[in-house]
């Protein structure tokens, strides 16, 4: 079973980095060792930290420049871990680093349904073996408290926060990735500091991506997706909303790098969403066997270079409420995180 255990983060930036690092510094240090944060493992070049710290260096120039609370919790991570503070660096920019691959089996399915329950859900699919550096961070940020999933040292991934705001993310390859704010980061910051949707909007317009990403973002009235590359930003928007690997705006369509095979693999689990029908918001079960079945379910294929599905979840932007499947959401048990309650 995977251990996914809840780290409740207070206090001013580098004390939450503190208490994140000295939680889980075994875990991390373990994963560092496993050929540098398991990098060796996914490129057939050597990967060295001394030959990366000049790109992490520029990636945390950006970073600090317009995110310092964060750069400063990653500080703070570095310490309480007692690991080099590239290192912890490293964590948060490991997609950038190693830069994209053209070939995927999957890179996530998200979709979202705005209304009286909204309900914001996606599968995640990670290469690496990721399922064993699941945690649940419960944050009390600057402006908000949120439930942010996080893999790896990672001090944000997707979640939800107390304003009612739930983030989804999925890989799209596209335009120059470069220096910049990778997109997790981006998602922790608006779910510390966002009061809606158009607020989450209107920072991720204006954040300096590392990467190309596309962004669900469900509230209580609205819906929408921001499709990102380096440069540019489209926004969709309806009362419901199904994404996966491809772009689905025109005008970045015709940029989209995806491999035919995997863009083939993104549109046939965007049909099957569609097919389906997005279930009702406390329809766990309904969602639960969507997530948990081919072909949104990516599974194992004993690769460790190919994404799979390593964590489904459910969140509620009403409620607060994260559901969580750490693992393959078909053969582990439900984990239900609430920033109205402690504890699964």
């Amino acid at each position: 079973m995977t251990d996914a255990p809840l780290l409740e983060l207070s206090g001013p930036p580098h004390a939450r980095g503190l208490t994140h690092g000295h939680a889980l510094a075994g875990r991390l240090r373990g994963f560092l060792g496993d050929s540098l944060a398991r990098l060796g493992h996914l490129t057939d070049r050597a990967v060295d930290l001394d030959a990366l710290r000049p790109g992490i260096a520029a990636h945390r120039t950006v970073i600090a420049d317009v995110l310092p609370d964060l750069a400063t919790e990653i500080d703070g991570l570095a310490a309480g871990a007692g690991i080099d503070r590239d290192a912890a660096w490293l964590l948060q920019l490991r997609r950038e680093l190693i830069g994209y691959s053209r070939v995927t089996a999957g890179d996530c399915t998200t979709y979202a349904s705005a209304g009286a329950a909204p309900v914001l859900a996606q599968t995640v699919d990670l290469n690496g073996n990721l399922d064993d550096q699941i945690a649940v961070l419960s944050v009390s940020g600057p402006r908000h408290r949120s439930l942010v999933l996080s893999f790896a040292g990672l001090l944000g991934y997707l979640g939800v926060n107390d304003a009612g705001i739930a983030v989804g993310i999925n890989l799209v390859l596209g335009g120059d990735w470069q220096p910049g704010v990778p997109p997790y980061l981006a998602i922790r910051h608006v779910l510390d500091t966002a009061d809606t949707v158009e607020q989450a909007v209107e920072t991720l317009r204006e954040m300096p991506l590392a990467s190309s990403r596309a962004f669900t973002i469900c509230g209580v009235d609205r819906a929408v997706c921001v499709e990102a590359t380096g440069a540019r930003r489209r926004v969709l928007e309806g009362d419901e909303l199904v994404h996966t690997n491809h772009f689905l705006d025109a005008g970045l369509a015709e940029q989209d790098e995806i491999n035919i095979f995997a863009k083939n693999s993104s549109r046939r689990r965007l049909q099957t969403v569609l097919d389906a029908g997005i279930p009702k918001a406390d329809d766990t079960e309904g969602h639960h066997r969507l997530l948990a079945t081919p072909p949104i379910l990516v599974p194992d294929n004993g690769d460790i270079r190919r994404e799979r599905t390593v964590a489904a979840v459910i969140l509620r932007p009403d409620l607060g409420e994260m559901r969580l499947w750490p693992g393959d959401p078909s053969a582990v048990p439900e984990q239900v995180h609430s920033l109205h309650r402690a504890g699964p």
